[in-house]
């Protein structure tokens, strides 16, 4: 059984920058993973992220966006809470590196990168 601690959405866990995070997204470097409810993601989103709300966050579904293991991992939410849990999930599961994006999208949104929105 899995440690309830992994779960919980305080704690340290590695982060990049709003601007780290662009770099990587502009050189194809990243993979993205948008842990908001699917709403949050159809109204604002970072281009290219994957929706998988971290109600839904469990091997069976991480596994289902085949992922690459050694490409950089970025969970994103929208004040850096429910991304904590994610990229603990993601560290169990072998992707060494996984992140999260520092601030969330209210970080992102203050330094002004694009969005996207929609289905």
């Amino acid at each position: 059984m899995k440690s309830l601690m992994c779960w919980l959405p305080f704690g340290k866990v590695a982060e990049l920058s709003a601007h780290e995070t662009l770099k990587l997204i502009d050189e194809d470097k990243a993979q993205i993973i948008y842990v908001r409810t699917e709403s949050e993601w159809r109204a604002s989103r970072i281009k290219g992220a994957i929706n998988l709300p971290i109600t839904q966050f469990t091997q069976t579904h991480v596994k289902s966006l085949a992922l690459d293991p050694n490409k950089p991992v970025i969970t994103i939410c929208l004040s850096a809470h429910r991304s904590i849990p994610a990229v603990r999930q993601l560290k169990q599961m072998g992707f060494r590196q996984a992140s999260q994006l520092k601030g969330g999208m209210k970080n992102w949104w203050k330094n002004e990168h694009p969005t996207e929105k929609g289905s």
